[in-house]
């Protein structure tokens, strides 16, 4: 199928690198408050001991591997208020962020009693250690409380994006970092009177500060002036029509997200079995993983609310340019991350242990994940274009089919006992065909006429 129309593109229709820019780095700030936070739980945790360490792992992915199915409705409400946005249905906008909040409601209480009841039989069935699988529950009795509080910030950084008025983001992020960094210390180590609560004090931490960024959201979106423009809280009556077209489009989402943050979760499963020394090297890189990739995540949300936004103006054939355009800048980033990260990687491990033996371990799979950031950042945004043409389907059988072949190669490694720097190398398997499904896809599927 030809993509491209003989005349040329409109000049509106493919944002400025600056407009790219404007829309991403508030994102990029957001991100790397989270990631900081992240990372000082992590770093906090390595001085406690190697199986908090490595439990905090494990219980985190179990929470987040449900929490992304909530964070995949937001995606899929984000895509519509974008569409909206992108058609100047400023009032449908507003419609569609309350009626998020009421499905985050409901969502929040069904997914708490699941892991509540659930966590301790599945966690049980699969971590051999008894010290690691008892860290994990005592982080997820606290954890499980913020699910409302996250699901909140969810829907309003959905809000955010969609209408390209990213800068909040940042903002909230960096009051909830402060806020969790101080409530780790305080909590972890037992400072100031507080009791020393070890892995827990790190749930509860998190649990707190999300609960600040979401009063902080609230606070300032009933204070604005362009709120009242989108008609954000005005608690219309309930309307299945939005509801039924929102989950359409989320629910592929939704379980595509749920596969791939478990796919982490079995990953680091497939790991424990190796030991607690690799799980607790794994968590470190994992995180620092996370750290390196925070310029990837930022621009692949911001090619999904940009190829929302030019077909809801009409311009479907500014589709590939413009996550051409954002391949360009994040190359770019991509390219002094891992120059900085060459050149002090003894002292990011440091970040989270003194342990020489444990560093030593650590430092040649960071070098392995350190070399799939360019290639990565090209891979998502690729992705993050098929779902920004609200093909979401699409998106989820890439994605299954790519996390299969991933899981499958993991699993053949461990057992033929490869070592943990060579089964890292899954990194460069899952963004080769994730990248290349998703170009085929742009390039010759028929995407076009979906209408949301």
């Amino acid at each position: 199928m030809k993509l491209f129309k003989a005349n040329k593109l409109p000049l509106a229709s493919v944002p400025s690198y600056g407009k790219i820019w404007n829309l991403s780095y508030p994102i990029i700030l957001s991100l790397l408050a989270q990631n900081l936070i992240a990372l000082i739980d992590t770093a906090f945790l390595g001085r406690v001991g190697e199986i908090e360490l490595g439990a905090s792992a494990i219980g985190a992915l179990f929470y987040y591997s449900i929490f992304m199915l909530g964070f995949g409705f937001g995606t899929g409400a984000q895509i519509l208020m974008a569409r909206r946005n992108g058609e100047g249905n400023y009032r449908q906008v507003g419609r569609i962020f309350d009626h998020t909040m009421y499905i985050f409601v409901v969502m929040s209480v069904v997914l708490i009693a699941l892991i509540w009841f659930l966590a301790p039989l599945f966690l049980g069935a699969f971590i051999t250690s008894r010290a690691i699988y008892e860290a994990s529950i005592s982080y997820l009795d606290y954890r499980v409380w913020g699910i409302l509080f996250a699901f909140t910030n969810v829907a309003f950084r959905a809000y955010l994006v969609g209408t390209t008025r990213t800068g909040l983001l940042g903002i909230s992020a960096a009051i909830m970092a402060v806020a969790n960094i101080s409530l780790d210390y305080v909590l972890i180590f037992g400072h100031f009177g507080f009791p020393e609560m070890g892995i827990a004090g790190a749930a509860l931490a998190s649990v707190i500060s999300e609960g600040i960024a979401a009063l902080f959201f609230i606070v300032v979106t009933l204070s604005s002036k362009v709120s009242r423009k989108y008609h954000v809280f005005r608690l219309p009556r309930f309307d299945f029509a939005i509801i039924r077209s929102t989950w359409n489009l989320s629910v592929f989402i939704m379980l595509q997200n749920f596969v791939s943050i478990a796919a982490w979760f079995l990953f680091f499963m497939v790991i424990e079995r190796l030991g607690e020394r690799p799980l607790a090297v794994s968590n470190i890189i994992r995180s620092l993983y996370m750290l390196l990739m925070i310029h990837i995540w930022s621009f692949s949300t911001s090619v999904n609310t940009l190829v929302s936004n030019a077909i809801g103006e009409g311009h479907q054939d500014a589709v590939i340019p413009i996550i051409r355009k954002v391949n360009k800048m994040g190359m770019v980033i991509s390219f002094v991350v891992i120059g900085l990260a060459l050149l002090i990687p003894d002292l990011l491990i440091r970040i989270y242990t003194d342990d020489p033996t444990l560093i030593a371990e650590a430092r040649p799979v960071l070098l392995v994940v350190i070399g799939a950031i360019v290639p990565l950042s090209i891979s998502i945004n690729w992705f993050s274009g098929v779902s920004g043409t609200a093909n979401t389907r699409s998106a989820l059988a890439i994605e299954a089919a790519t996390i299969s072949i991933y899981l499958i190669y993991v699993t053949a490694l461990t057992y033929f006992h490869a070592s943990l720097p060579v089964i890292w190398t899954s990194e460069y398997v899952y963004f080769a065909i994730i990248g290349i499904s998703s170009w085929y896809y742009l390039k010759y599927g028929n995407w076009q006429n979906k209408v949301i």
